[in-house]
């Protein structure tokens, strides 16, 4: 019975702690310390680098349709020449 207990609390503390993305906390620093500075640069910089590239990713997914839509438009035409 308690090898069961143990066993299901192992579990499912071994289930929660990859249920819990690895975000990194710069709370754990002094307030106006050179490390938590560094944390929050690295957070930035991760956030502005996954925002450019999701802003790339759409603009060639729009051009990609547009695209898609003119082409089939021209070889529409060039059939019935």
């Amino acid at each position: 019975m308690i090898k069961k207990i143990f066993l299901t609390l192992f579990l499912i503390n071994l289930s929660t702690q990859f249920a819990h993305p690895n975000e990194i906390n710069c709370d754990d620093f002094k307030k106006f310390s050179v490390n938590r500075m560094k944390c929050k640069a690295d957070l930035m910089k991760k956030k502005t680098i996954s925002a450019g590239k999701n802003f790339i990713k759409d603009t060639k997914d729009y051009q990609k349709k547009e695209w898609s839509e003119e082409k089939k438009k021209i070889n529409d035409i060039k059939k019935k020449f």
